[in-house]
């Protein structure tokens, strides 16, 4: 299974749009997809349901050693999506007993056959998000298109540095720049600023724009593709889908149990 971690240093940069539609276009794609809300704001449930803060979640299966992983998925409208909610008990404390905990979570949705694990994090690189980070196949950084956004750029890129001494095997696919506005020099000069300070691999070529359309799906408790009106935005991030695939990880194949 390839887990892609959203991740970002500073919160207002994109990252809940960017986990819900990523995960929606690799379900519409045929891949059996989870998203997982760890962030405990709970903004990925908020967005698709409004009872989210009553489901039992993310952080309830971290403090609860009874939970299992299939008790608490959520079905969407999309047979290949899968939902995790944050939960209703907070912010698991970090700490060396978590790490087994997060691990656990991943073998067991694993062993469920799902494809893509999608999970949205909260602001910073520490707690959970760390513990997260630790066992993930692949990290994707939403890059906001201002002048503050890039700001926080330099930090982010040290942190993922560190985390990278605990798993090596974390792999970076690129930046994705999200709210861009190219009618605004700034903006555009804040994505062309960012392009020329990392390598074309660092960088996704896909780039995600500031489009009151998100701000309607998530008042309807949609993926922007389920719009009506939302074909631009569907095609957006279906190429990023597409672009993400080359560049990922590739999944290791799971270990089945036999007995002699």
């Amino acid at each position: 299974m390839n887990t892609f971690t959203i991740t970002s240093q500073k919160g207002g940069v994109g990252k809940t749009t960017l986990a819900i539609n990523l995960a929606h276009a690799f379900a519409r794609d045929g891949k059996r997809t989870l998203l997982i809300d760890s962030d405990p704001q709970g903004s990925v449930g908020l967005s698709l349901t409004r009872q989210a803060r009553h489901l039992t979640g993310f952080h309830d299966y971290l403090k609860e050693e009874d939970l299992t992983a299939s008790g608490i998925i959520v079905p969407t409208r999309l047979e290949t999506l899968g939902l995790v909610t944050c939960g209703r008990r907070g912010d698991a404390a970090p700490g060396g007993e978590l790490r087994p905990r997060v691990g656990r979570f991943l073998s067991e949705v694993t062993a469920l056959e799902y494809e893509i694990c999608i999970i949205d994090t909260a602001t910073g690189l520490s707690g959970v998000t760390a513990e997260i980070l630790n066992i993930s196949t692949n990290v994707v950084i939403p890059q906001q298109a201002e002048p503050l956004g890039m700001r926080s750029l330099p930090k982010l890129l040290k942190s993922l540095t560190s985390v990278r001494r605990t798993n090596p095997g974390l792999h970076a696919p690129g930046a994705v720049l999200t709210m861009l506005n190219r009618d605004l020099p700034e903006s555009r000069d804040s994505a062309a600023d960012l392009r020329r300070l990392l390598p074309p691999e660092m960088v996704m070529r896909t780039e995600i724009p500031r489009d009151d359309i998100f701000v309607k799906a998530s008042a309807r408790g949609l993926p922007v593709g389920e719009l009506q009106e939302g074909g631009e935005a569907l095609a957006i991030f279906d190429q990023l889908r597409a672009e993400l695939e080359k560049r990922m990880t590739p999944a290791k194949p799971s270990v089945k149990q036999t007995s002699v």
